[in-house]
């Protein structure tokens, strides 16, 4: 299934096969990578069928072993750690069952798949990693833990950026605010109160769409971005400002 070659520069997206991650990976391929998803569905679009991994990124192992396989077949100089899910609950209704799911899958798997391309990217002497966080770092109801993983995610990037600037490798994360996914549509039906609330508290009056939040990662994976490195950039048509 996985024709290698090392004639191009790979990406690898994690939970690329929709949405967010899907936009992102279409992005990174109309920029020449070759684009490696890592999801737990096959990807939707035909043109990152090729290059797909099935994995349950909340499993350490079985992430690990996937991404072994990766090194092994793909020079790997882009990562986005993308993958997420929310659980919304205000706090007193918060399972404690969910804080180990999805420091998991949000947080744990961006360790475990950053540390296996690690030496490639020591090895080029350049990489980029992207860390999809979330405006809901600077503060949102009903996300206790949600919150917390994209938090750990910032303050991870932050470190990895000071210990890998002297290899070439930059660290850096996009924090999308209200992005019209099919998620969002099933939390906020477009024609309800609270979709019409939302929208009318984003200064630039629309919704941001996947490719808005695509248009960022692009930008921080760019060879020419190698001077930015720990830094986050809101992807919020407005609404973190004032």
């Amino acid at each position: 299934m996985h024709q290698h070659s090392d004639q191009q520069d790979c990406a690898v997206v994690t939970g690329g096969a929709r949405n967010i991650g899907q936009a992102i990976a279409l992005r990174l391929q109309q920029d020449g990578y070759r684009v490696i998803v890592v999801d737990i569905v096959a990807p939707e679009a035909d043109s990152l069928q090729a290059d797909a991994y099935q994995v349950d990124l909340a499993d350490a192992e079985a992430t690990r072993r996937v991404m072994m396989e990766i090194t092994e077949g793909y020079t790997v100089t882009r990562l986005v750690n993308n993958v997420g899910i929310v659980s919304p609950a205000l706090l007193e209704e918060v399972q404690l069952e969910d804080f180990d799911k999805l420091m998991h899958l949000n947080v744990r798997s961006a360790l475990v798949c950053t540390q296996a391309l690690l030496p490639a990217m020591k090895a080029q002497g350049t990489g980029r990693v992207v860390m999809n966080a979330s405006r809901v770092v600077l503060g949102k109801e009903a996300r206790t833990i949600y919150s917390a993983t994209k938090g750990a995610l910032q303050s991870m990037a932050r470190t990895w950026a000071l210990e890998l600037a002297e290899h070439g490798i930059t660290v850096n994360c996009v924090a999308p605010g209200p992005i019209a996914t099919s998620a969002f549509w099933q939390n906020n039906p477009p024609d309800s109160e609270r979709a019409r609330r939302i929208i009318d508290n984003i200064p630039l009056s629309r919704m941001g769409q996947p490719d808005d939040v695509a248009q960022a990662v692009s930008f921080f994976c760019d060879e020419r971005s190698g001077f930015i490195t720990g830094q986050t950039l809101f992807v919020c048509g407005g609404v973190t400002v004032g």
